[in-house]
């Protein structure tokens, strides 16, 4: 039997945690400060710790997940960098809570595997995929301060918002986020909200039964099964209809799902990462998004700068899509002088890196060995 302590300042917090987690099968110890909580730590074999905040915690030598007041995207930062194996927010999902838990205290061989008794998913494919992922570039103040932020809470199982100009790689971000957690093995299954009508989009995510509506002539399995085990990118979150944002809610609320045309339940280990460009506090306030959606799937934000706020990086870009293009073309490299770099840079992206490197690709099928500002005036 796990052995549990709960440091919280709350008395009703504490007592509600020990009863739901004893009922849960777990023995619990709780402290309201972190004195009583070191020296118990000292006497009992604890297995994980549960606390509201991470100070003084990472001299205990035990994994801890903080339930924190605040989803601000600081404390979850600093918590993780503390050591915290996850961040929840209260009030408490404990169906979440559970999980977490169990993830945190298998053993090594068992601590990436989902917690239920379905098959594990294949990993070979999904392996070779993240080695092949293409590198975050950059080494503007900015980009540096992406990538710290994804070897962050890349290993944590906290749901991540990712915002920013079309174009500007928010996919990118999603996909180093899967590779580089305890998931990495599982499926990384992509929906784009906006690409999907609205009377489908349910059935996209939850899948349906044979006979469901008129083309449903099989049954067939939505994104969130697609994904059991490994990571959901949902992009473009902020077009999902308001119908079906209150059923994602119920997904990450209790995670289970029920296809179209049925009324069985199924569970789901799913860690969601969202994208949007748009607004979605904005969004809240026209009455287009849902707020407590909103909450669920933020508890990190991490924003993805425009071109315009990196210019710095525009000729390394440059010089990396001049070398993976030429190499996916079979050609040599080709060179690009200092004032064809200096034209770029100072060029207004407005589709931002995907319009770049189109860009980049356009000037090596046309140009000539070296790249030249006669090029680009011609090409661009």
């Amino acid at each position: 039997m796990a052995k549990i302590l709960i440091l919280e300042q709350s008395k009703s917090v504490r007592n509600n945690l020990r009863e739901r987690l004893e009922f849960e099968g777990f023995s619990t110890e709780s402290a309201e400060g972190i004195a009583l909580a070191r020296k118990m730590c000292e006497n009992i074999p604890f297995d994980i710790i549960l606390a509201d905040n991470a100070e003084g915690l990472s001299d205990t030598n035990l994994p801890f997940i903080i339930l924190s007041r605040s989803n601000d995207i600081d404390s979850a930062v600093e918590a993780i960098r503390l050591g915290a194996v996850d961040f929840l927010t209260k009030p408490i999902d404990m169906n979440r809570l559970l999980k977490s838990i169990r993830r945190a205290i298998a053993p090594p061989a068992e601590n990436s595997a989902p917690t239920t008794c379905r098959p594990k998913p294949t990993r070979t494919k999904n392996s070779a995929e993240c080695s092949t992922i293409e590198p975050i570039v950059g080494e503007s103040e900015v980009i540096r301060r992406v990538r710290e932020l994804i070897d962050k809470v890349a290993q944590s199982e906290a749901r991540v918002l990712i915002t920013g100009e079309n174009g500007t790689g928010k996919e990118l971000v999603a996909r180093w986020l899967h590779c580089k957690s305890g998931r990495a093995e599982a499926p990384f299954v992509e929906v784009n909200c906006a690409a999907i009508p609205s009377e489908l989009i349910e059935s996209e995510l939850f899948g349906h039964e044979r006979g469901a509506f008129t083309s449903a002539i099989k049954q067939r399995k939505g994104k969130f099964e697609q994904a059991d085990g490994g990571t959901l990118f949902m992009d473009e979150i902020g077009d999902m209809s308001l119908s079906a944002q209150a059923k994602v809610l119920r997904a990450l609320q209790e995670r289970k799902i029920s296809r179209v045309g049925s009324d069985r339940d199924i569970e789901v280990d799913v860690r969601v990462i969202a994208a949007t460009n748009k607004n979605l506090e904005q969004e809240i306030r026209d009455g287009n998004f849902r707020e407590d959606l909103y909450h669920r799937i933020g508890v990190i934000l991490i924003k993805v700068p425009p071109l315009r706020e990196r210019k710095g990086d525009v000729a390394i870009l440059v010089n990396h899509f001049l070398k993976s293009i030429c190499r996916e073309y079979n050609i040599p490299t080709k060179e690009i002088d200092a004032e064809a770099v200096r034209v770029l840079s100072e060029k207004r992206w407005s589709g931002n890196i995907r319009e770049l490197r189109n860009v980049v690709e356009r000037l090596v099928v046309l140009s000539g060995t070296t790249i030249t500002q006669k090029d680009i005036e011609q090409y661009c």
